[in-house]
């Protein structure tokens, strides 16, 4: 049986600078992560129907702490239903503390101007959550999560979702009891995608669906279906569906 709906990728990483005919045959609707306010400012005057681009400031490189502009932020989120890649990153040299004001900052943002989020928690689980608990925030989904089983279930406490990748799916019995409503797949190509099966590129969730069946003795078929019912309550609880393209608005309302 072939899904109805297209394979749904939360978090890749593209070259902003790709010509959109190599994008217009993706396997699947792609949420691509920009790593900093300049990248996201080109990203911006793309119209890809097949990939949402992000506003990022990925937490690991100093620079984009120490050139954070929260004004330039909010004005480059007005322009996004998503929000990728942002978060806290405990093995950058540049140390947590300036990274959590930084991401203060950007939750701040986010309580007025409700997006899907991407968030980068990597070695620093109990900051971010601790952070989202002090900033509550809708559309929260963590990315690559990598959490003890404690922490999972406080990240669910705290409305979080989860997107999983390749290398994720690897360890996912250890992360404890992670609700099918609240998951969704990414490739993270190319970083989460290396131990996945080709083709390798951003779109092709098909082996993490299958992988998430078998864990939650579910189909992908299911799962795909799943997931984009997830992907509709995100954007009903964020409220940012006015700024989606209106193909993927028909495919949410598909969904659901």
């Amino acid at each position: 049986m072939t899904p109805r709906l297209p394979a749904l990728d939360m978090h890749a990483h593209i070259d902003v600078n790709i010509d959109a005919a190599e994008l217009v045959q993706l396997p699947g609707i792609v949420f691509a992560a920009c790593r900093t306010l300049a990248e996201s400012r080109a990203a911006q005057q793309r119209r890809d129907l097949r990939v949402v681009w992000g506003v990022g400031c990925h937490p690991g490189l100093a620079r984009n702490h120490t050139n954070f502009d929260a004004a330039e932020f909010e004005d480059l989120v007005t322009g996004t239903p998503y929000v990728s890649e942002i978060g806290l990153d405990g093995s950058s040299k540049g140390g947590l503390a300036r990274q959590i004001v930084t991401f203060d900052a950007i939750l701040d943002t986010l309580q007025r101007h409700p997006r899907l989020v991407s968030i980068h928690s990597a070695g620093a689980h109990d900051e971010v959550l601790a952070a989202l608990a002090h900033r509550p925030i809708r559309g929260a989904i963590l990315h690559w999560w990598t959490g003890s089983p404690e922490q999972t279930q406080r990240a669910v406490e705290l409305n979080c979702y989860f997107s999983m990748n390749a290398s994720a799916m690897k360890r996912i019995d250890a992360l404890g009891q992670l609700p099918l409503d609240r998951i969704l797949p990414e490739t993270d190509h190319p970083f989460g995608d290396r131990s996945a099966p080709q083709p390798r590129m951003p779109g092709s969730t098909t082996s993490v669906e299958t992988a998430l069946g078998r864990h939650f003795g579910s189909s992908a078929v299911q799962v795909r279906a799943v997931a984009w019912r997830n992907l509709s309550q995100l954007v009903r609880d964020t409220g940012c569906s006015a700024l989606f393209n209106r193909s993927l608005l028909n495919q949410l309302a598909a969904a659901s």
